[in-house]
């Protein structure tokens, strides 16, 4: 298992060097560690082009790449060209990794660090049965949220130019 996944994160790892960036690297090789450790490891049938492909795409998929207002940014056609993989390939390998691993739009789990902020996923909390935006609530109850590892940091901790 560990040639395959070396093998797909050469590749993935070629794509952000060139399109994206060391964060989207990061994130993409979480994912194919996690579909690395499943057992039996779907990445024991099919070819490394086409998982790469698809771990590119529903990386993206969950934090907007294709969405231009965003840096970076990069459309599906680019990164199924870029594997030399046919679209329609790359979209349902994309759609089986997402399902195995609970890859929803905008999944907490899956979201780029520098985009916690900005994901409402991450800050609703049931608060005495009432759901919460906890980065509207007092600091005392965000570092309580914190403590409880139910938030990934204390949003009033973080610069104003973050929030």
């Amino acid at each position: 298992m560990a040639e395959k996944f070396a093998a797909i994160t050469a590749l993935t790892d070629d794509f952000c060097a060139e399109k994206l960036n060391e964060e989207y690297r990061e994130m993409i090789r979480q994912v194919v560690g996690a579909l690395a450790r499943k057992r039996p490891s779907p990445l024991l049938r099919g070819t490394e082009r086409v998982w790469a492909a698809g771990a590119v795409h529903a990386v993206g998929r969950v934090n907007f790449l294709d969405d231009s207002s965003r840096t970076p940014h990069c459309k599906p056609r680019v990164i199924y060209e870029f594997f030399g993989v046919a679209e329609s390939t790359g979209q349902n390998k994309s759609k089986e990794i997402r399902d195995l691993l609970g890859m929803g739009p905008m999944a907490p789990a899956w979201t780029l660090p520098s985009q916690l902020m900005r994901n409402p996923m991450v800050w609703m909390l049931r608060v005495n049965g009432i759901l919460v935006d906890i980065r509207r609530a007092s600091v005392e109850l965000q570092r309580m949220a914190f403590a409880k590892g139910l938030i990934p940091f204390v949003p009033a901790d973080q610069p104003v130019d973050e929030q």
